[in-house]
């Protein structure tokens, strides 16, 4: 495929970015420390259990509430549930949004998660 091209096909992933809301809530510094190993620790258990094939945070981006991003191996409706249930989401501390990706076949692998991540679409399909 050259640059401009329009793949005949896609890998449609589920994505999730996480943001630090303009009103979350100020904690003393060791139960921020706390929240954080709670969150990290769900993350992790996402991941064992097979939802969450990458994550991580951002850093030096340009708007400082981007806090980090997630890539599921669900649906958008499935991943909305999970991330809701994040410690730091319940506490306030951060908020969500899910998207599709859409991006072009076979493009990006996930050699540690099993089976399929993503559904793939062909363009005569849509």
């Amino acid at each position: 495929m050259t640059a401009g091209d329009i793949p005949d096909a896609f890998d449609v992933l589920t994505v999730v970015i996480l943001r630090r809301p303009a009103d979350a809530p100020e904690l003393p510094e060791d139960e921020l420390d706390a929240l954080q190993a709670r969150h990290l620790a769900y993350r992790a258990e996402l991941g064992r259990r097979g939802f969450l094939v990458a994550n991580g945070p951002f850093l030096e981006q340009s708007d400082q509430s981007f806090r980090g991003m997630s890539i599921f191996a669900c649906d958008p409706d499935e991943a909305a549930r999970l991330s809701g249930e994040d410690p730091s989401v319940l506490a306030g501390r951060l908020t969500f949004e899910v998207m599709q990706w859409w991006i072009g076949a076979g493009s990006l692998a996930f050699p540690g998660a099993e089976g399929t991540v993503g559904d793939r679409r062909f363009m005569n399909n849509l």
